[in-house]
């Protein structure tokens, strides 16, 4: 039996076997073509990552905890929010500021009182078509003239007052101012513009607002009043108008964040005409009543220091509401909260009638204003829902526009309560105002319905 042929050694990686004449194989180098030799040489197959060494994929980071730290965690929100502040701290200063100059310089406050209310009428007729054409042509083309023209206003009136005008130019000064635009609005638009279809994200950020509103409010008249009396009379309103011009800058500057403009189409309506919405502003015109009441006797029963404290109470409510989670109805929540408002407002009455002691009126405005931050946030939560996206600065400036009618409306009644009554009875304004705001919200609540989007 012939003998069988010795096992060949096995060949290297890098060799072929191959057969030559006899049958016999042989090991011989593997040559390839030049390329390929060079990208499969083994410092290039080194060079090259494998799937398996590719480093994991990152893990996103966890947001904030806290839901005001995520929502300025938004992308170009602390640039816009820092502007928009700056902007509205002018709110609380430039009527203050100019009844205390007004007042010093001609010895009336019914004169200056009369150009503030003239100044408030006009802005409740002009403010809406600003909004309008925001929401039309862009916050920042329109914002920017719009606020020019109100700085011009200011510093008109600085002069007549400094310049012994006839009163009749003070009217006419003051009244150029309505065209300042509604930068709360313009703020809340940019949120929903945002955070759409994140409800939690979206109350958040009402919160946040409406406590910016009550902080503007409580540091703005102190700030006016102290500027006044500290350098000269026309200088709360010099520095107001300074920063409104400066805070619409910045504002205006952040382009990344702006809701795009919408051109306005022969379907769509005006936010009056939307169901639900006569019902909602009619409930901001009450709840403003409620807020000019309160402020007028108690400026009258205990001076103007002690309405911070209800401001404090507001804004502390506005930033621990707005932490909690939306409410899936929100039609429910705001009845919820105008009887809460109702119930609170009535303890600064009850304390006015049954002590004299100030610290205990003190804690009764604090715990009254717990209420109204709340009650401005689901109310301005159904504004936006009723609202379609592209008319959103001119729906929220009209409740704006309805809160402040109320005021007006509220500080007369306050006035002519504790001129006719007396302080303690003044302290019912506030609570018939807070009960007939409830009525209308119970009897309008079925109307309140998102609409389909129009132009």
């Amino acid at each position: 039996m012939p003998k069988s042929p010795a096992p060949l050694p096995s060949a290297p990686a890098s060799t072929a076997l191959l057969t030559v004449a006899g049958g016999q194989p042989i090991a011989a180098p593997l040559t390839a073509p030049e390329g390929v030799r060079e990208r499969s040489s083994p410092e290039n197959v080194r060079k090259r990552p494998s799937p398996e060494a590719a480093p994991p994929p990152e893990t996103p980071r966890p947001g904030p905890a806290n839901p005001y730290l995520r929502l300025l965690a938004t992308p170009g929100a602390k640039a816009f929010t820092t502007g928009n502040l700056i902007a509205r701290l002018p709110m609380g200063m430039l009527g203050v500021s100019a009844v205390i100059m007004i007042a010093g310089s001609r010895g009336s406050y019914a004169l200056a009182g009369a150009v503030t209310a003239t100044g408030l009428a006009a802005t409740a007729v002009v403010a809406p078509f600003t909004a309008r054409l925001v929401d039309r042509y862009g916050q920042a083309r329109v914002a920017v003239p719009a606020t020019v023209l109100a700085v011009l206003g200011s510093l008109a009136l600085v002069l007549c007052v400094r310049y012994d005008a006839p009163a009749w130019t003070l009217f006419a000064a003051y009244a150029a101012t309505a065209t300042t635009p509604n930068t709360g609005g313009m703020s809340r638009a940019r949120w929903a513009h945002l955070h759409r279809g994140d409800p939690a994200a979206l109350h958040t950020a009402n919160s946040f607002e409406q406590a910016a509103d009550e902080l503007c409010f409580m540091l703005g008249p102190v700030l006016a009043a102290t500027l006044c009396a500290g350098l000269f009379p026309e200088a709360g309103t010099l520095v107001g108008a300074f920063l409104l011009l400066t805070g619409v800058l910045i504002f205006a500057a952040q382009r990344a964040t702006e809701p795009p403009p919408t051109p306005r189409t022969r379907t769509a309506v005006s936010p009056l005409r939307l169901p639900g919405m006569p019902a909602l502003l009619a409930v901001f015109l009450a709840t403003g009543a409620v807020f000019g009441s309160l402020e007028v006797v108690s400026i009258a029963h205990a001076g103007g220091a002690i309405l911070a404290l209800q401001a404090a109470g507001s804004c502390a409510a506005g930033l621990l509401y707005g932490s909690l989670r939306p409410a899936r109805n929100v039609r429910r929540r705001l009845l919820f909260c105008l009887t809460g408002m109702t119930a609170l407002m009535s303890l600064p009455l009850l304390a006015a009638a049954s002590t004299t002691s100030l610290p205990v009126l003190a804690l009764c405005l604090l715990l009254a204003g717990a209420a109204t931050a709340p009650t401005m946030v689901t109310g301005m939560t159904l504004v936006q829902r009723a609202t379609p996206p592209g008319q959103l600065n001119e729906g929220m400036t009209l409740s704006v526009t309805a809160l402040l009618g109320g005021v007006a409306a509220g500080a007369a009644a306050g006035g002519w309560l504790v001129e006719h009554a007396g302080t303690v009875s003044g302290y019912a304004a506030p609570v018939v105002a807070a009960a007939l705001a409830l009525v209308i919200a119970a009897a309008g609540a079925y109307g309140w319905r998102r609409p389909s989007p129009a132009g």
